[in-house]
């Protein structure tokens, strides 16, 4: 079969990784199935994957891509929950599983034209959504869920700050949030990326690093150390950073004394369980929310995307279509 793959590590020049071509078809073990894929949606994990994080040389070549819509073996159209793990050893949540992984670290992923998969992992894909549409979601959309709705924890009409509008999870928290009635402050360096959040619903746009109009309950926050120091100062006391990433890297100061002097939360997010999914894709059935597409491609030109992604060329999501 035609995929996209990691077929070494690079860590300075990740896209020269980039694998395309044919790969084996899958075989899928006792409780698995394959699905096959009708569009498949470009995530960080994706690049960072490229450098080798959270893959390691010896798995290699590796089928990337954790998002997925397609049909099951029967035909039916699914969407694919990317997180490999036990429910009961989490809690009840797949993402607390210890031993957990993503498609595309241990098991081959999704940029190709059948993946293989627990049978848990698949969902119904309802009418309403289009493959490119339900592709977007289990990864950025759903991380974005679970930060705004069970992590925050904020009431409606709350005001919030997203940092780095333009990718996929924060073009996602942005039109969510808006939708759902918050007040919504974002970020960006760019004059247009600010003007598109607006699009989205966002109250106001602003250039990274501004002064916000008030202090905010809740600052989501994926960039990590270029911000951070910024969406601390954002906070009311007693307000909550949810992050769920650190694009600029992951040291920051801590500035723990602000943190103990004001009461602030600092929480940590990570994808979303399968019935957030469920729940996820029934709100967007319902009220017509849909995910921000930058551009659909062909699988075969899958490089222009990993490339637009890498120079931060995009608002929204990248969708290859097999």
């Amino acid at each position: 079969m035609f995929a996209i793959t990691a077929a070494r590590i690079d860590k300075d020049n990740p896209l020269d990784a980039l694998g395309v071509g044919e790969h084996p078809d899958p075989v899928p073990p006792d409780g698995w199935t394959t699905v096959t894929v009708k569009a498949a949606a470009l995530n960080h994990h994706d690049l960072f994957s490229l450098r080798g994080v959270g893959l390691s040389a010896d798995k290699c070549p590796m089928v990337l891509g954790c998002d997925a819509a397609g049909l099951d073996e029967d035909g039916n159209p699914v969407i694919v929950h990317a997180v490999i793990g036990d429910a009961d050893a989490g809690g009840g949540d797949e993402t607390r599983d210890p031993r957990r992984s993503l498609l595309s670290e241990v098991h081959d992923g999704t940029f190709a034209e059948k993946v293989a998969v627990p049978r848990r992992n698949l969902i119904p894909k309802p009418d309403e959504l289009s493959f490119e549409e339900a592709a977007c979601l289990p990864t950025a959309w759903l991380t974005a869920y679970r930060m705004l709705f069970d992590k925050a924890g904020l009431e409606p009409g709350a005001p919030i700050l997203v940092q780095g509008a333009g990718g996929g999870v924060t073009s996602a928290l942005i039109r969510l949030a808006a939708t759902s009635g918050y007040r919504v402050y974002a970020t960006s360096r760019s004059e247009t990326k600010r003007a598109k959040a607006l699009e989205l619903g966002a109250h106001e746009a602003l250039e990274s690093g501004a002064r916000l109009p008030e202090k905010v309950d809740a600052v989501f926050d994926t960039v990590g150390a270029a911000t951070w120091k910024h969406s601390l100062r954002a906070l009311r006391p007693g307000g909550k950073i949810v992050t769920c990433g650190a694009t600029s890297g992951d040291a920051p100061s801590a500035e723990l004394t602000r943190v103990f002097f004001l009461q602030l939360q600092v929480i940590g997010s990570t994808m979303g369980s399968r019935d957030q999914l469920r729940r996820l894709v029934e709100f967007c059935a319902r009220t017509g929310v849909r995910p921000e597409i930058d551009r659909v491609l062909p699988l075969a030109r899958a490089a222009e995307g990993f490339r637009a992604m890498d120079q931060g060329d995009l608002f929204g999501k990248v969708v290859f279509t097999a």
